[in-house]
């Protein structure tokens, strides 16, 4: 089973992102998520973005993490 958690997008440089998780930030891959843009909402497993997701769904998923 993979566990992967929501991220916001910040800034974009190649193939890499910084995203914010709940006010940590981390550098990311991007390559699987080509279409994401800063701002953008994605899950990330293992320092990948692996799908794009709308605020909707971050915000379920963050209200479920948190509860974890």
């Amino acid at each position: 089973m993979c566990l992967a958690i929501p991220a916001k997008i910040k800034k974009i440089k190649d193939k890499h992102a910084i995203v914010d998780f709940e006010g940590l930030k981390k550098d990311i891959i991007i390559i699987l998520t080509p279409e994401v843009r800063v701002g953008d909402y994605v899950l990330v497993h293992a320092g990948f973005s692996i799908q794009k997701i709308n605020k909707k769904e971050a915000n379920e998923a963050l209200k479920i993490w948190s509860k974890i």
